[in-house]
């Protein structure tokens, strides 16, 4: 067993094992590895401010496990053991990695190692920890069980999250009219424009840096990583899909929704453009839709700008799908957590990210 080091020449190794790992499970789709290229080739606009080492564990000449190593500018006290993959549970070759990751944490005065978040969370934040044997869906993770344990034995921390689940039937905030009509008197929303992406995009950028200023994995965005963001998304994405909130006149916060693409992906299909096709001709097959992020605010938050995005959310989505599911929210979220019962069915799927105290002293 040997660990080798990634880089441009060798990339494609690393990429496959990742291409093919789940490639004959029904109940996982390739959605990542696209992104996960221009990180290795150093292409996306986010590798202009971090510190990466990228590294496969091979045993008997295949790889069974790697991960990148990352560290943000912004967020430079955590070294990221990011895009984690394993085809194996390992010690070993975990040992290796980890070993690799403790170095250079060290090496560059880190505190903290992270674990499933990819490099920021708009990339990926967590593990799945539940429902193994449902389909995966657009934007979220699909992994074995055995990766908790792998970190859990080296003292990792579980930070736990959770998604909300709702049929459309039952998809709706139970408030009276008279609040309804009270909120639509405060706040408008209105749908994204497109012709205006880098205005709407700064927006996006101002609106999550204030509203996430104090999440935990959260570190704050540059323009010209969102707009890399939604030029890539451009093809898949109509304006209603992001939405923004004002008061008098004025950005107050933002939903960004979508249809569950995996649903028009098969096994073998990488997220590209026979997806876009697909979800141009057949847009009407996908029967799920996600509310991947929500934003707003501080001064705005807890004065009805959510129930608001909801309220405008239903016009578009009421006759169109027949399931609505949430990204993940951080349990210890009591106002989000609580926010998602109110419209959904209760907690559906489980995920974990971890983080790992350095027992060290750094300078």
């Amino acid at each position: 067993m040997e660990i080798i080091k990634i880089t441009k020449d060798n990339y494609k190794s690393y990429l496959n094992f990742v291409k093919n790992l789940y490639l004959k499970n029904p109940l996982c789709r390739d959605s990542m590895t696209n992104l996960l290229k221009d990180i290795l080739l150093g292409k996306s606009v986010i590798c202009n401010s971090i510190q990466m080492e990228s590294y496969i564990v091979v045993k008997d000449n295949q790889p069974i496990m790697g991960c990148v190593l990352a560290i943000v500018d912004r967020m430079s006290d955590i070294l990221q053991m990011s895009f984690f993959e394993a085809s194996d549970d390992s010690k070993e070759a975990f040992d290796m990695l980890y070993e690799k990751a403790e170095e250079m944490a060290k090496l560059n005065g880190c505190k903290q190692i992270s674990a499933g978040l990819n490099i920021h969370v708009n990339y990926g934040l967590g593990f799945l920890s539940s429902h193994y044997d449902t389909k995966q869906s657009f934007g979220l993770a699909y992994n074995p069980p055995f990766y908790h344990t792998l970190f859990e034995s080296k003292g990792f921390e579980p930070i736990e999250m959770v998604t909300y689940q709702s049929p459309m039937a039952d998809f709706k905030i139970p408030i009276s009219d008279r609040f309804k009509k009270r909120i639509r008197s405060r706040y408008t929303v209105r749908k994204a424009d497109f012709k205006q992406i880098k205005r709407e995009a700064q927006i996006y950028t101002q609106v999550n840096n204030n509203a996430f200023s104090d999440h935990l994995f959260y570190f704050e965005r540059r323009l010209e990583e969102d707009l890399e963001l939604f030029n890539d998304f451009k093809y898949f994405l109509n304006e209603e899909n992001l939405l923004f909130v004002e008061r008098d006149n004025k950005p107050v916060g933002f939903m960004l929704w979508y249809p569950d693409y995996h649903e028009l992906m098969r096994n073998h299909e990488s997220l590209g453009l026979e997806t876009v096709i697909k979800n141009r001709v057949f847009r009407n097959a996908i029967k799920k839709f996600k509310i991947v992020e929500m934003g707003v605010v501080e001064s705005e938050q807890k004065k009805g700008a959510i129930v608001a995005l909801f309220d405008a959310l239903h016009g578009y989505v009421k006759d169109k799908y027949e399931t609505c599911e949430s990204g993940w929210i951080l349990k210890a979220n009591k106002d989000s957590s609580q926010f998602g019962v109110k419209w959904s069915q209760g907690e559906y799927k489980s995920y974990k990210a971890y983080i790992k105290d350095l027992d060290y002293e750094v300078s």
